[in-house]
This record gives structure tokens, C-alpha cells and sequence, in this order.
């Protein structure tokens, strides 16, 4: 019985370092780690909610072209608020507001 059970002890050692090893390779230490991949479910969090923000700004941004494409008023407000443009006998007055701190 004493045979068996070095026998035993020195299988179940040889067997509990290689679960070990693996254990922490699995959790620390792999591409596909764990800690990896929650960095990665991270991140794509991350990017999905900034791709729904491209996709409602690209939304945004053909519906004010399309606006400004179909009436001249539009652009013609477009021009003198974003460009500061003006007619000949025109004279623009810039207005800059301060900001307190």
C-alpha cells in the first residue's frame, strides 16, 4: 500500500503541475486568455458604440445635404453662418462671445 500511494503521489504532483500550468496559461498568459478577452469584449463595446455614432452622424449630415442642395435659402444661410460670406454691398459684423471661467 505504501508503494501504491508514492505511486500515486508522484503521478497526481506531475498531473497537478501540468493543470496548474495550463490553468494559468488559459487565465494569464494566452492570445485567448481570459483577461485578453475581456479587453477585446471591451473594446468592441467601444468601437459597436462609436460606429452608431458614425452611422447617426452620417445620417444627419446627408439629411442637412440634401437640405441644403434642394433650397438655395439653405445654402445661402449655410454660407454666411459656417463661411462668413457676404454680398458686395454687404458688411459683416462678427459677434465673439466670451466664455467665463
Amino acid at each position: 500500500m505504501g508503494a501504491a500511494k508514492n505511486i500515486f503521489s508522484k503521478v497526481f504532483n506531475k498531473w497537478g503541475i501540468a493543470v496548474a500550468v495550463f490553468i494559468v496559461y488559459i487565465v494569464f498568459i494566452g492570445e485567448d486568455s481570459i483577461i485578453a478577452n475581456r479587453k477585446n469584449m471591451q473594446q468592441l463595446k467601444e468601437l459597436k458604440e462609436q460606429e452608431q455614432y458614425l452611422i447617426d452622424k452620417i445620417a444627419s449630415d446627408k439629411e442637412r445635404l440634401n437640405e441644403l442642395q434642394s433650397n438655395q435659402k439653405n445654402l445661402e444661410k449655410f454660407a454666411r453662418e459656417q463661411f462668413l460670406m457676404h454680398k458686395d454691398n454687404e458688411d459683416v459684423f462678427v459677434i465673439v462671445e466670451k466664455e467665463e471661467d
